[in-house]
Protein backbone atom coordinates (compact mmCIF):
# COMPACT_ATOMS: atom_id res chain seq x y z
CA UNK A 1 0.00 0.00 0.00
CA UNK A 2 2.79 2.22 0.63
CA UNK A 3 4.78 1.97 -2.49
CA UNK A 4 1.29 2.49 -4.40
CA UNK A 5 1.07 5.51 -2.35
CA UNK A 6 4.58 6.65 -3.09
CA UNK A 7 4.26 6.06 -6.93
CA UNK A 8 1.32 8.41 -6.85
CA UNK A 9 2.94 11.19 -5.29
CA UNK A 10 5.51 10.73 -8.26
CA UNK A 11 3.38 11.15 -10.44
CA UNK A 12 1.84 14.24 -9.28
CA UNK A 13 5.01 15.66 -8.43
CA UNK A 14 6.19 14.70 -12.17
CA UNK A 15 2.96 16.69 -13.34
CA UNK A 16 3.40 19.59 -11.49
CA UNK A 17 6.81 19.78 -13.13
CA UNK A 18 6.13 19.58 -16.31
CA UNK A 19 2.84 22.11 -16.50
CA UNK A 20 5.57 25.44 -16.13
CA UNK A 21 7.62 23.47 -18.95
CA UNK A 22 5.14 23.35 -21.20
CA UNK A 23 3.55 26.88 -20.50
CA UNK A 24 7.25 27.88 -21.19
CA UNK A 25 7.36 25.92 -24.89
CA UNK A 26 3.90 27.63 -25.52
CA UNK A 27 4.92 30.91 -25.25
CA UNK A 28 8.29 30.42 -27.08
CA UNK A 29 6.59 28.70 -29.58
CA UNK A 30 4.27 31.78 -29.68
CA UNK A 31 6.66 34.06 -29.60
CA UNK A 32 8.87 32.34 -32.73
CA UNK A 33 5.58 32.00 -34.48
CA UNK A 34 5.57 36.35 -34.31
CA UNK A 35 9.13 36.88 -35.08
CA UNK A 36 9.16 34.57 -38.35
CA UNK A 37 5.99 36.70 -39.26
CA UNK A 38 8.04 39.70 -38.45
CA UNK A 39 11.12 38.83 -40.27
CA UNK A 40 8.91 38.18 -43.68
CA UNK A 41 8.64 41.77 -43.91
CA UNK A 42 11.99 41.66 -45.37
CA UNK A 43 13.14 39.46 -47.85
CA UNK A 44 15.82 36.80 -45.24
CA UNK A 45 18.03 36.34 -48.81
CA UNK A 46 18.24 39.92 -48.97
CA UNK A 47 21.55 41.31 -50.63
CA UNK A 48 22.82 37.07 -51.13
CA UNK A 49 24.68 37.03 -54.63
CA UNK A 50 24.38 33.38 -54.48
CA UNK A 51 20.07 33.66 -54.04
CA UNK A 52 20.11 36.35 -56.36
CA UNK A 53 21.85 33.76 -58.90
CA UNK A 54 19.26 31.27 -58.43
CA UNK A 55 16.62 33.85 -58.84
CA UNK A 56 17.43 34.68 -62.07
CA UNK A 57 17.32 31.07 -62.58
CA UNK A 58 14.02 30.67 -61.04
CA UNK A 59 13.10 34.06 -63.01
CA UNK A 60 13.29 32.74 -66.45
CA UNK A 61 11.38 29.66 -65.87
CA UNK A 62 8.38 31.29 -64.48
CA UNK A 63 8.26 34.97 -65.19
CA UNK A 64 10.54 35.51 -68.53
CA UNK A 65 7.86 35.33 -70.77
CA UNK A 66 5.45 38.06 -69.61
CA UNK A 67 8.62 40.17 -67.85
CA UNK A 68 11.11 39.82 -70.79
CA UNK A 69 15.07 38.48 -69.75
CA UNK A 70 16.59 40.90 -67.47
CA UNK A 71 13.45 42.19 -66.34
CA UNK A 72 13.15 44.78 -68.46
CA UNK A 73 9.13 44.18 -69.20
CA UNK A 74 7.62 42.36 -72.35
CA UNK A 75 4.65 42.94 -74.20
CA UNK A 76 2.71 41.75 -71.48
CA UNK A 77 4.40 42.62 -68.04
CA UNK A 78 6.07 45.79 -66.74
CA UNK A 79 9.61 46.42 -66.33
CA UNK A 80 10.69 45.11 -62.98
CA UNK A 81 14.36 46.69 -62.98
CA UNK A 82 12.44 50.02 -61.84
CA UNK A 83 12.51 50.79 -58.27
CA UNK A 84 8.96 52.28 -57.81
CA UNK A 85 6.26 49.49 -58.71
CA UNK A 86 2.72 50.27 -58.88
CA UNK A 87 1.40 46.81 -56.48
CA UNK A 88 4.61 46.65 -54.55
CA UNK A 89 7.00 48.60 -52.99
CA UNK A 90 8.56 46.42 -49.81
CA UNK A 91 9.51 42.74 -50.14
CA UNK A 92 6.54 41.22 -48.19
CA UNK A 93 4.47 42.89 -50.73
CA UNK A 94 5.99 41.51 -53.45
CA UNK A 95 6.07 38.21 -52.05
CA UNK A 96 2.39 38.17 -52.02
CA UNK A 97 2.38 39.60 -55.62
CA UNK A 98 4.11 36.46 -56.78
CA UNK A 99 2.53 34.14 -54.66
CA UNK A 100 -1.21 35.41 -54.85
CA UNK A 101 -0.99 37.22 -58.15
CA UNK A 102 -2.87 40.36 -58.92
CA UNK A 103 -6.54 40.02 -59.34
CA UNK A 104 -8.36 41.61 -62.52
CA UNK A 105 -4.82 41.46 -64.40
CA UNK A 106 -2.68 38.78 -66.38
CA UNK A 107 -0.53 38.64 -63.29
CA UNK A 108 -1.55 34.85 -61.86
CA UNK A 109 -1.04 33.33 -58.82
CA UNK A 110 2.14 31.10 -58.50
CA UNK A 111 1.87 27.90 -60.50
CA UNK A 112 -1.08 28.86 -62.12
CA UNK A 113 0.17 30.39 -65.52
CA UNK A 114 1.58 27.00 -67.06
CA UNK A 115 5.31 28.01 -66.65
CA UNK A 116 7.59 26.41 -64.95
CA UNK A 117 5.89 23.73 -61.96
CA UNK A 118 5.08 26.08 -58.94
CA UNK A 119 7.70 27.50 -56.36
CA UNK A 120 8.51 27.37 -52.84
CA UNK A 121 8.48 30.20 -50.80
CA UNK A 122 12.72 29.96 -50.57
CA UNK A 123 12.74 29.70 -54.13
CA UNK A 124 10.00 32.86 -54.52
CA UNK A 125 12.58 35.13 -51.91
CA UNK A 126 15.53 34.08 -54.54
CA UNK A 127 13.16 35.90 -57.44
CA UNK A 128 12.67 38.86 -55.21
CA UNK A 129 17.05 38.92 -54.18
CA UNK A 130 17.21 39.00 -58.13
CA UNK A 131 15.05 41.74 -58.73
CA UNK A 132 16.10 43.88 -55.97
CA UNK A 133 19.68 43.48 -57.88
CA UNK A 134 18.82 44.40 -61.24
CA UNK A 135 16.76 47.30 -59.66
CA UNK A 136 17.95 50.74 -61.67
CA UNK A 137 17.97 53.03 -58.98
CA UNK A 138 18.21 56.56 -60.67
CA UNK A 139 14.64 57.49 -61.41
CA UNK A 140 13.80 57.14 -64.95
CA UNK A 141 13.93 60.41 -66.84
CA UNK A 142 10.41 61.70 -68.47
CA UNK A 143 10.16 62.09 -72.11
CA UNK A 144 7.20 63.42 -73.87
CA UNK A 145 4.49 66.02 -73.16
CA UNK A 146 1.42 64.22 -70.59
CA UNK A 147 -0.62 67.14 -70.80
CA UNK A 148 -0.70 67.52 -74.75
CA UNK A 149 -0.53 63.82 -75.18
CA UNK A 150 -3.99 63.74 -73.40
CA UNK A 151 -5.15 66.00 -75.84
CA UNK A 152 -3.85 64.30 -78.90
CA UNK A 153 -5.27 60.87 -76.95
CA UNK A 154 -8.76 62.27 -76.64
CA UNK A 155 -8.24 64.64 -80.12
CA UNK A 156 -6.89 64.41 -83.78
CA UNK A 157 -4.54 61.12 -82.99
CA UNK A 158 -8.57 58.82 -81.97
CA UNK A 159 -7.18 57.14 -79.49
CA UNK A 160 -10.59 57.66 -77.77
CA UNK A 161 -12.30 56.64 -80.41
CA UNK A 162 -11.47 52.49 -79.54
CA UNK A 163 -9.86 53.03 -76.37
CA UNK A 164 -11.25 54.32 -73.09
CA UNK A 165 -8.98 56.02 -70.22
CA UNK A 166 -10.61 56.55 -66.87
CA UNK A 167 -13.68 55.08 -67.74
CA UNK A 168 -13.99 57.52 -70.99
CA UNK A 169 -13.29 56.63 -74.49
CA UNK A 170 -14.40 53.75 -76.71
CA UNK A 171 -14.90 50.24 -75.75
CA UNK A 172 -13.44 48.31 -79.29
CA UNK A 173 -10.09 47.96 -77.98
CA UNK A 174 -8.31 47.28 -74.82
CA UNK A 175 -8.84 49.70 -71.79
CA UNK A 176 -5.81 51.89 -71.15
CA UNK A 177 -6.26 53.39 -67.57
CA UNK A 178 -2.96 51.02 -66.38
CA UNK A 179 -1.41 50.39 -69.58
CA UNK A 180 1.72 52.94 -68.40
CA UNK A 181 2.46 51.20 -65.31
CA UNK A 182 1.88 47.25 -66.33
CA UNK A 183 4.02 47.89 -69.97
CA UNK A 184 7.36 48.66 -70.61
CA UNK A 185 7.28 51.62 -72.84
CA UNK A 186 9.22 50.19 -75.95
CA UNK A 187 5.96 47.23 -76.12
CA UNK A 188 3.38 50.50 -75.93
CA UNK A 189 5.58 51.82 -78.69
CA UNK A 190 5.43 48.53 -80.79
CA UNK A 191 1.67 48.04 -79.84
CA UNK A 192 0.66 51.67 -81.98
CA UNK A 193 3.27 51.28 -84.92
CA UNK A 194 2.80 47.22 -85.27
CA UNK A 195 -0.76 46.74 -83.83
CA UNK A 196 -0.27 43.16 -85.22
CA UNK A 197 2.59 41.74 -84.27
CA UNK A 198 1.44 41.40 -80.58
CA UNK A 199 -2.83 41.13 -79.81
CA UNK A 200 -3.17 42.31 -76.50
CA UNK A 201 -5.14 40.52 -73.89
CA UNK A 202 -8.96 40.93 -73.57
CA UNK A 203 -11.34 39.73 -70.72
CA UNK A 204 -9.79 37.44 -67.93
CA UNK A 205 -11.29 34.31 -66.34
CA UNK A 206 -10.71 32.08 -63.48
CA UNK A 207 -11.38 29.14 -65.94
CA UNK A 208 -8.94 30.27 -68.39
CA UNK A 209 -5.09 30.17 -68.65
CA UNK A 210 -4.66 33.15 -70.45
CA UNK A 211 -7.10 35.80 -71.30
CA UNK A 212 -8.67 35.79 -74.67
CA UNK A 213 -6.83 37.76 -77.43
CA UNK A 214 -8.27 40.94 -78.69
CA UNK A 215 -8.46 38.23 -82.35
CA UNK A 216 -10.15 40.21 -85.42
CA UNK A 217 -13.50 37.74 -86.45
CA UNK A 218 -15.23 37.66 -89.17
CA UNK A 219 -18.73 36.04 -89.95
CA UNK A 220 -21.06 35.68 -92.02
CA UNK A 221 -24.80 34.90 -90.45
CA UNK A 222 -27.63 32.23 -92.15
CA UNK A 223 -28.83 35.27 -93.33
CA UNK A 224 -26.15 36.41 -95.35
CA UNK A 225 -25.02 39.00 -93.25
CA UNK A 226 -21.85 40.04 -92.46
CA UNK A 227 -19.85 40.88 -88.79
CA UNK A 228 -16.32 42.20 -88.50
CA UNK A 229 -14.75 42.44 -85.13
CA UNK A 230 -13.20 41.29 -82.12
CA UNK A 231 -13.26 38.32 -80.25
CA UNK A 232 -14.28 38.63 -76.35
CA UNK A 233 -14.50 35.49 -75.37
CA UNK A 234 -14.98 31.71 -77.40
CA UNK A 235 -15.44 28.09 -76.53
CA UNK A 236 -15.95 25.28 -78.88
CA UNK A 237 -20.02 26.30 -79.26
CA UNK A 238 -20.32 30.20 -79.34
CA UNK A 239 -18.31 33.04 -79.78
CA UNK A 240 -18.71 36.97 -78.24
CA UNK A 241 -17.54 39.36 -80.39
CA UNK A 242 -17.90 43.39 -80.63
CA UNK A 243 -18.45 45.27 -84.07
CA UNK A 244 -16.63 48.42 -85.05
CA UNK A 245 -20.14 49.99 -83.70
CA UNK A 246 -19.20 48.58 -80.34
CA UNK A 247 -22.46 46.03 -81.13
CA UNK A 248 -22.06 42.70 -79.18
CA UNK A 249 -22.97 39.41 -80.25
CA UNK A 250 -23.15 36.21 -79.18
CA UNK A 251 -23.54 33.57 -82.39
CA UNK A 252 -23.89 29.61 -82.31
CA UNK A 253 -21.02 28.66 -84.46
CA UNK A 254 -22.97 25.80 -86.26
CA UNK A 255 -25.34 28.37 -87.20
CA UNK A 256 -22.99 30.37 -88.91
CA UNK A 257 -22.21 30.59 -93.22
CA UNK A 258 -19.19 30.99 -92.51
CA UNK A 259 -16.78 31.77 -89.61
CA UNK A 260 -12.41 32.99 -89.74
CA UNK A 261 -9.98 34.42 -87.37
CA UNK A 262 -7.40 36.91 -88.53
CA UNK A 263 -4.45 37.61 -86.35
CA UNK A 264 -4.26 41.02 -88.28
CA UNK A 265 -5.38 43.66 -85.69
CA UNK A 266 -8.55 45.62 -85.97
CA UNK A 267 -6.11 48.69 -84.87
CA UNK A 268 -4.27 50.69 -88.15
CA UNK A 269 -0.71 50.76 -88.24
CA UNK A 270 0.36 54.06 -87.17
CA UNK A 271 3.76 54.96 -88.52
CA UNK A 272 5.80 57.87 -88.55
CA UNK A 273 3.52 60.02 -91.23
CA UNK A 274 0.16 59.36 -89.48
CA UNK A 275 1.86 59.87 -85.82
CA UNK A 276 4.98 61.68 -85.39
CA UNK A 277 7.51 59.84 -82.76
CA UNK A 278 7.03 63.59 -80.77
CA UNK A 279 3.60 63.60 -80.58
CA UNK A 280 3.91 59.16 -79.56
CA UNK A 281 6.01 60.36 -76.88
CA UNK A 282 3.35 62.72 -75.18
CA UNK A 283 0.89 60.19 -75.64
CA UNK A 284 3.15 57.66 -73.61
CA UNK A 285 4.08 60.18 -71.26
CA UNK A 286 0.10 60.52 -70.52
CA UNK A 287 -0.60 57.12 -70.58
CA UNK A 288 2.20 56.77 -68.04
CA UNK A 289 1.60 59.26 -65.92
CA UNK A 290 -1.47 57.31 -65.33
CA UNK A 291 -0.09 53.98 -64.65
CA UNK A 292 1.91 55.64 -62.04
CA UNK A 293 -0.92 56.42 -60.10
Amino acid sequence: MFSILKQYQRRRLRRSLATPVRLVSLTLLVYMVGASAAADDRNPLANDPKAAKAGEYEFRINCALCHGLGAHGGGRGPDLTQVQKKHADSDAEMFQVISNGISGTAMPANGTNGQGVGMTDEEIWQIIAYIRSVEVKAPARSIGNAAHGKELFYGDANCSLCHMVEGKGGRLGPELTAVGGSRTREAIIDSVRNPSRRLAWGLTEATKEFPQEYETITVVTADGKEIKGVALNEDNFTVQMMDRDEQIHLLEKDKLRSFQKSRESMMPKYDADLLSDKDLNDILAYLISLGAK
